[in-house]
C-alpha cells in the first residue's frame, strides 16, 4: 500500500477517463484477476524450479512485468504468495509465526495449540493433508517444502529462542511436530489420531521445552583435559 493508506499504482482501480486515463495506461500493466492469476502460475513455477530460497518477489513481479508493490498488495509477503500457490487457506509459517510471541515457558504449548487447530479444521487442514500427500510422491515438491521448513520455521523457531545451538534446538523441535503431522494426519496411527488436542498438548509439551530449553553441553575436544594425580 502507500503512505495514503491506498493500494499500490497497480492495484486494481476503477476505469478513469481524459489525461488520467491517458497515464494510467502508460507503464507496467495495472491489476487485475488476469495479472493475480498470472503471478501464481509465474510463481508456481519458479518455486519448483529455483527453491524457495532463491526465489524474491522482484523476481517474479520482473517475470510477470508488474511493480513488487503489487505483490505484497495480493498477497503480503513471499509466505503469503507461498501459501497462495499451493492453494492453503491457512499457511503453516505464518500459523508459526503468530504463535511465537508470549512467554518463553509455554511456546510449545502454543505452537501445537495454533498447529492442531489448524490441522484438525477440516477446511484449513484438509489442503495442508494434501500437500504432504503430495510431497511424499513428487521430488520437486519435496525439495521445495524442505527449503520452506528450514527457512520459515526451524531459522525463525531458531532465532526466537536464541542461545547456543538454536537451530540444532529448532530442528529437534520441529521434528517433534513433523512426526504428530505425519502420524496423526497422514498415516493416522492409533491413538494418535483420535487423542484431543488437549491430550496432545499435554503430552507433547514437555518433550519440546526440554528440547527448546536444554542447557548445551561443552564441546569434549574445548574441554580441558583432567589432570590425574600420582
Amino acid at each position: 500500500m502507500n503512505k495514503s493508506g491506498g493500494p499500490p499504482a497497480d492495484a486494481p482501480a476503477a476505469a478513469g477517463t481524459g489525461a488520467a486515463s491517458g497515464r494510467a495506461s502508460r507503464g507496467r500493466r495495472r491489476g487485475s484477476p488476469d495479472t493475480r492469476a498470472q503471478i501464481l502460475d509465474i510463481a508456481r513455477t519458479r518455486f519448483l524450479a529455483d527453491g524457495y530460497g532463491k526465489v524474491t518477489l522482484r523476481s517474479i513481479a520482473a517475470e510477470a512485468d508488474v511493480d513488487a508493490a503489487l505483490i505484497s498488495y495480493f498477497f503480503g509477503s513471499k509466505k503469503g504468495l507461498f501459501g497462495a500457490v499451493l492453494g492453503l487457506l491457512a499457511n503453516p509459517p505464518d500459523v508459526l509465526a503468530a504463535a511465537l510471541p508470549g512467554d518463553p515457558a509455554t511456546l510449545p504449548e502454543r505452537v501445537l495449540a495454533a498447529m492442531l487447530a489448524t490441522w484438525d479444521d477440516p477446511e484449513r487442514g484438509g489442503p495442508l493433508i494434501l500437500m504432504v500427500r503430495a510431497a511424499t510422491q513428487d521430488a520437486e515438491l519435496t525439495r521445495l517444502l524442505r527449503d520452506v521448513v528450514g527457512r520459515e520455521m526451524i531459522d525463525r523457531i531458531a532465532e526466537h529462542v536464541g542461545g547456543p545451538d538454536a537451530r540444532h534446538r529448532a530442528a529437534a523441535c520441529s521434528a517433534q511436530l513433523a512426526g504428530v503431522i505425519f502420524g496423526r494426519y497422514v498415516l493416522a496411527v492409533e491413538p494418535l489420531a483420535s487423542m484431543t488436542a488437549d491430550e496432545l498438548i499435554a503430552a507433547m509439551a514437555p518433550g519440546m521445552r526440554a528440547v527448546l530449553y536444554r542447557r548445551t553441553r561443552p564441546d569434549r575436544r574445548t574441554r580441558p583435559a583432567s589432570r590425574r594425580t600420582m
